[in-house]
């Protein structure tokens, strides 16, 4: 549950955060929270920025105004504000054609999800130039073999004459040591992959202290 501006120490809240420390050192609900400006009546500016940010984590494209506007507390002046903020991110920064000389190159396009309380399984697509192609979340949760299942990880690739991909996942607590879960999707994951034609090049699990490489390990 997120914290009300009130009940956070003033040199701790967003913009005055942001002042001192600069956008980088923002978490996703913060900048969220900052570009809301405020709240409504019933509803604080850092729940409605969470439960916005819930919704940009849960889809693999961006919400219309229509999308937001379904959001409780999100009215049409919020929802244009966040759709048009959305469109001015992707015109000025683009994943697309980044260039990948390593598999942990993809940490700076991930890093953001380093924070969400729940574990998120994103694929990377490559082209044939291992330039990036698209960054999708498949499955918000446990790592499993259930929610984590080929056919979900390499839908969009295939849709995207993906070469390769890179996957990764976001261990909210504790260490970056894989469990056997992650050790038996990476498996079944590459297997997949080869018999498709779009060659697994990385497993990354990430935290905010670091990341665990499959590929550096020798385990892929």
């Amino acid at each position: 549950m997120s914290k009300r501006i009130a009940d956070i120490p003033k040199l701790e809240r967003p913009r005055e955060k942001l002042q001192q420390k600069g956008p980088r050192a923002l978490s996703d609900l913060e900048l969220l929270a900052i570009l809301l400006g405020s709240g409504t009546k019933s509803h604080d500016v850092m729940t409605l920025a969470g439960r916005i940010l819930k919704v940009l984590d849960k889809g693999n494209a961006e919400p219309g105004v229509k999308d937001l506007q379904e959001i409780d507390g999100v009215g049409p002046a919020k929802a244009t504000l966040i759709a048009a903020a959305l469109e001015f991110a992707r015109r000025r920064i683009r994943p697309e054609g980044f260039k990948i000389a390593f598999p942990p190159d993809v940490l700076p396009l991930i890093q953001n999800y380093a924070d969400r309380k729940q574990e998120h399984f994103i694929c990377i697509s490559l082209n044939g130039a291992n330039e990036v192609i698209n960054t999708r979340v498949v499955s918000v949760g446990l790592v499993n073999k259930t929610q984590v299942h080929p056919r979900e990880v390499f839908a969009d690739p295939i849709t995207d004459r993906a070469s390769a991909v890179i996957v990764a996942h976001n261990h909210p607590a504790g260490g970056l040591i894989p469990s056997k879960e992650d050790i038996a999707v990476t498996r079944r994951l590459k297997d997949a992959g080869e018999t498709l034609g779009i060659k697994l090049l990385d497993h990354i699990i990430f935290n905010h202290k670091g990341y665990y490489s499959f590929l550096e390990t020798g385990e892929l």
